[in-house]
């Protein structure tokens, strides 16, 4: 059994504790960390960094594995992009260049060289390999993913993208919870020096890599878009970018432990991290203080306070409306984007405040126009 500790700024939501615990209370736990954006997810909640002596819990990484976030400033002011027929001209360039699902057929990428060379560990995952990856490559995707273009403090504009590792993730964490045991309370596990284990290591290695990838690629093709409407140039020197679901060796306390991360970035001394708000809330950029007690680790962003299907039900287009004013974004989206208003989510403010000894804010940001799938 496992210790719990707890970042949050007043009572955590409804059923995560108790989830936090089964995870602590799990097979081979050495320690949890719940991080102050934790709200409940199939399984395993969202928010929660796990560490245990040799094990892997596919369900504590979850699907969207790689997902995760890229910065990059540009040269130009925020307010060059603060018109309406110019912001109208960037959304569309930006649909031109980013698909929300896949690439047309005739269009899509190469993958890398480095991801050809590398086989997944399975026919099956290869099938979706070839079938998906490619024409994937460079996506969006839905939901809560997103490209931002914000302000600084200073009133630099900068670019935020948030995405993941699209169908292959799903597929890589499903394969393997069919190989794994199931262990106490339920959790299904992996031993990590089993040759299962290995391959879901390899496959979860390929899926971050992917991630890595495409998410560059949409950076370019973002720089590409504001370029051309814009005269923009990225400041390469500045980019930034982080996993929050994820898994991997590292060592507390003089242990060698797997710490698994589910919606929440690695924290250590000096590490940059990207912190999300919401399509109308500030973000931040952040450096880690390496807390041992949270392995080294903080919140992703603010985390959501309505569920889905909440959201649907007690946000209107046009309260959607008032709680975006003056970002720019489709609003032909507006009814399925109701799910990712403002409101759904925590107030970055209480977040941040909670993990004051887990990571330094050095860049605050507002949203000026977002880009969002559905």
């Amino acid at each position: 059994m496992g210790d719990l500790r707890v970042w949050h700024d007043g009572p955590l939501p409804e059923g995560v504790r108790a989830s936090a615990q089964r995870l602590a209370d799990s097979d081979n736990a050495r320690h949890v960390a719940l991080m102050p954006d934790a709200h409940l997810a199939e399984d395993v909640c969202v928010g929660a960094v796990r560490a245990t002596s040799g094990t892997l819990y596919p369900s504590a990484v979850g699907g969207d594995i790689g997902c995760g976030m890229a910065a990059v400033a540009f040269d130009i002011e925020a307010q060059a992009v603060t018109d309406a027929r110019v912001a109208a001209r960037i959304l569309s360039a930006f649909g031109a260049r980013v698909p929300f699902a896949r690439h047309r057929r005739a269009a899509f990428p190469s993958l890398p060289q480095t991801l050809r060379e590398r086989c997944l560990s399975s026919p099956e995952l290869e099938a979706v390999r070839c079938r998906e990856a490619e024409m994937q490559l460079g996506t969006l995707g839905s939901g809560n993913h997103f490209i931002e273009l914000q302000a600084d403090e200073g009133g630099r504009l900068w670019l935020m993208l948030h995405s993941g590792s699209r169908e292959i993730g799903p597929a890589i964490r499903d394969h393997h919870l069919r190989r794994c045991h199931v262990g106490r309370l339920g959790l299904r596990f992996l031993e990590a020096e089993s040759e299962a284990g290995r391959c879901y290591l390899a496959d979860v290695q390929w899926a971050l890599d992917y991630a890595d990838a495409s998410r560059r690629q949409m950076v370019e093709a973002v720089a590409d878009a504001l370029g051309g409407v814009a005269r923009a140039v990225p400041l390469w020197d500045t980019i930034a970018t982080c996993h929050h679901n994820h898994v991997r060796q590292e060592t507390h306390a003089s242990e060698t432990l797997r710490v698994h991360r589910k919606g929440a970035i690695p924290a250590g001394a000096g590490a940059v991290g990207l912190v999300t708000g919401s399509m109308a809330t500030f973000s931040v950029h952040v450096v880690g203080l390496g807390n041992e007690a949270s392995l080294g680790s903080c919140a992703h962003g603010a985390g959501r306070r309505l569920s889905r299907t909440a959201a649907r039900h007690q946000v209107s287009i046009v309260q959607l409306g008032r709680e975006t004013a003056g970002v720019f974004f489709d609003h032909r989206l507006a009814r399925s984007l109701r799910e990712e208003a403002p409101s759904a989510y925590k107030d970055l403010t209480h977040v941040l405040r909670a993990q004051r000894d887990l990571a330094r804010v050095i860049r605050r940001l507002r949203p000026v126009l977002v880009y969002k799938g559905v």
